[in-house]
């Protein structure tokens, strides 16, 4: 069997064959168009279709679904050829527990009173009590009076279905669906991770996906880590809705090496480029200062500079997933020109500094910050100037001897990894590598260059090489630019302050750490 999706931008109408594709995961941002993709689908299935929505299930009472083999449609049904089934329900859960409750009862009676029942039958409700008690193994289920009665081992009173929680009403409105859904249906499930665990969540669809096989289920979702899971059928990126033409803009995409559901989250809704940065978001330089700086970006914390790489290049690489452009931001370190060349080219902005704490050192950093506070800026920056210069010139040799070891270990990693035949071969390789590598001479080279910043006081090579986590508060900038406390951490409020606030000074902030990135 094939269904016909609805049409796409420019007007054809692609067709998927079921039959290998047991389930279909349609994906998009708020107001993407893909609820209204979902009611077109539903309505060309027509009967064949069933729609469920934990949402209007739980809380929709009076907007009913006419579809046949709705659960509406299916009660009405029941009520209208007379039964036990009360005709006052209101709302798809009520209706569905009185559903299955309507059919256990008929099936008891059938079984007492019926001589040719040699043995009593299986009830869709069994088959739902059976599935709730696999997902919560300490919650007990009993009919009682004609009610669903619920329990558990750690607590003493029964209830009824009503005081459910939502999550357990989800579970138990999805099997209950599940149970009624005719045989060979598509089932579309509109936000199927609404109210659940993830951990309840995993746990249901794939129990109901190998309980009802005869089933098609079209998950409509932005939950990314929800979509990654179902990832052995079809996915599509719905991207706009044209309503006066009724077309959807989308695209098919193969399951995709996706990113942390954290990230996408962020990012689904958004219509802004991404900037993957390091650091925790919260409590890192990295978290507070970027987002202030590049205020037209949605700027997403990572952790390690590994991860802001691979997401970058991953994320761009899924251009059937989205239309935006994402860039990443990684700290300079000892990497040498030819690795941050590399870098730019794959969209990882490396700045002209060392590491985040020397832009609090940009030369045009500590001249606002002082004007702001109403000090002398070419004083402040001069006397801060001096004092680096005569750190790094006191470090020189280490400093070169660390960006020599980065340098070794990378030029390592990359020839080890060539092919070798035999172990003899391996070992006249790493052998010779110390002769290739040279560090001697990478080391007297580097001391060379950094005397020579030293000789012409260039101050901003020296911040683009120096790696020293206290060279804020040695330098003393945080005082020479009029602020009360004389450490790193008054310094980095200070100019944060001034950008959160959009206070006098912030623009020319904003223009000299961007001017960092290039």
């Amino acid at each position: 069997m094939n269904i016909t999706l609805p049409p796409r931008t420019g007007g054809t109408s692609p067709e998927i064959d079921i039959s290998s594709a047991r389930h279909i995961v349609v994906i998009g941002a708020n107001g993407s168009g893909k609820t209204r993709f979902a009611n077109r689908l539903a309505a060309d299935l027509g009967k064949n279709a069933m729609r469920l929505s934990a949402l209007k299930a739980l809380y929709v009472k009076d907007n009913e679904d006419p579809t046949p083999g709705s659960i509406d449609h299916t009660y009405h049904n029941i009520i209208s050829e007379g039964s036990l089934l009360r005709a006052d329900l209101r709302g798809e859960f009520d209706r569905l527990i009185g559903i299955l409750l309507n059919e256990e009862m008929l099936s008891l009676l059938a079984d007492k009173f019926d001589p040719k029942e040699k043995k009593p039958r299986t009830t869709r409700l069994e088959r739902v009590m059976g599935h709730w008690k696999h997902l919560f193994p300490d919650n007990h289920v009993l009919i009682e009076s004609g009610k669903m009665i619920f329990s558990r081992d750690d607590a003493p009173d029964s209830y009824g279905a009503t005081k459910l929680s939502d999550g357990e009403k989800a579970v138990m409105y999805y099997l209950g669906a599940a149970a009624l859904a005719p045989t060979d249906s598509v089932i579309i499930v509109d936000s199927p991770t609404r109210f659940l665990h993830p951990t309840t969540n995993k746990a249901l669809w794939e129990r109901i996906e190998r309980w009802r096989r005869d089933c098609t289920f079209i998950y409509i979702t932005h939950d990314l880590q929800f979509a990654s899971s179902r990832s052995e059928g079809v996915m599509l990126w719905v991207k706009n809705c044209d309503l006066q033409r009724g077309e959807w803009d989308y695209e098919f995409i193969t399951s995709p090496d996706v990113l942390d559901d954290e990230i996408y989250l962020a990012i689904l809704g958004e219509r802004k480029p991404v900037l993957f940065i390091e650091g925790d978001g919260k409590n890192s330089i990295d978290g507070r200062l970027y987002p202030l700086i590049f205020n037209d970006y949605t700027v997403k914390s990572l952790g390690g500079c590994d991860r802001v790489i691979e997401s970058t290049r991953t994320f761009n690489s899924l251009k059937a997933l989205h239309n935006l452009n994402a860039s990443g931001i990684v700290d300079r370190d000892r990497r040498d020109e030819g690795e941050v060349g590399y870098l730019r080219k794959k969209q990882i902005l490396v700045p002209e500094v060392a590491e985040v704490e020397n832009i609090f050192m940009v030369e045009d950093v500590i001249r606002t910050v002082a004007r702001v506070n109403n000090r002398n800026p070419d004083e402040a920056f001069a006397k801060v100037k001096r004092t680096v210069m005569k750190l790094f010139e006191g470090e020189l040799r280490q400093q070169a001897l660390q960006h020599t070891r980065h340098r070794v270990k990378r030029g390592v990693e990359h020839r080890i990894d060539g092919r070798f035949t035999n172990i003899t071969q391996l070992e006249n390789h790493i052998s010779d590598l110390t002769r290739e590598i040279n560090p001697r001479g990478i080391y007297e080279e580097l001391c060379r260059e950094f005397r020579r910043y030293v000789r012409d006081e260039d101050y901003a090579s020296v911040l683009k090489v120096y790696n020293r986590k206290t060279m804020i508060s040695e330098s003393h900038v945080a005082r020479l630019c009029g602020l009360k406390k004389d450490d790193k951490d008054s310094m980095i409020r200070a100019v944060l302050d001034i950008l959160r606030r959009d206070l006098e000074g912030a623009a020319e902030l904003r223009k000299a750490v961007r001017e960092v990135f290039r």
